[in-house]
């Protein structure tokens, strides 16, 4: 899945382990999964035109992300406003859902979330281009004319969300699609 493996690339995994207190190996699956999670809530909110427009302002504020990520820079009080925006009141479910989740057992979501949050916005605005905003300005985001909605799909491997079941547990989450 090419777009959570840039995400992958820009990060210093054995940090990420180090703050969670786990093996590299369970933290890039976590990553994995809490990375396809804020894409695959980013993508449900890109369906609608206002939900792609304010994605769109957000990721104006998540410019200038650099090629490799320091942890410690990340600011997790942005992370949760941004997964507020996108999970809304369902932040807290969605983090506990992924903890339950057995092959990422031990990693504590609702610390991993903040951190990830930034980054995978910081990486949708570096991927965005110049396209995008006007889409999303002129309604067509949601409708697959490489609005910002395609762009999260691409990031998602097409939508698939890889062995991640996203529309499950999203669906579940948030009642079903709207």
């Amino acid at each position: 899945m090419a777009g959570l493996d840039d995400i992958l690339k820009a990060l210093p995994i054995d940090q990420i382990a180090a703050k969670l207190g786990v093996d590299p190996t369970v933290a890039t699956q976590a990553i994995q999964e809490g990375g396809g999670a804020i894409l695959g809530g980013l993508q449900r909110n890109a369906a609608t035109a206002d939900g792609a427009s304010a994605i769109e302002q957000a990721l104006g504020k998540h410019t200038g992300m650099p090629d490799t990520v320091d942890v410690d820079q990340v600011d997790t009080a942005d992370g949760d406003k941004i997964l507020g925006h996108i999970f809304g009141g369902n932040q807290g479910t969605v983090a506990q859902k992924l903890t339950d989740e057995p092959k990422t057992a031990g990693i504590d979501f609702g610390k991993l979330l903040p951190m990830l949050a930034p980054i995978v916005m910081g990486l949708l605005a570096k991927k965005g281009g110049s396209g995008a905003p006007e889409a999303a300005q002129s309604g067509t985001a949601s409708q697959g004319s490489g609005g910002i909605g395609d762009l999260i799909g691409a990031l998602l491997g097409g939508g698939g969300g890889g062995g991640f079941n996203l529309d499950g547990m999203l669906g579940g989450i948030f009642g079903g699609r709207k």
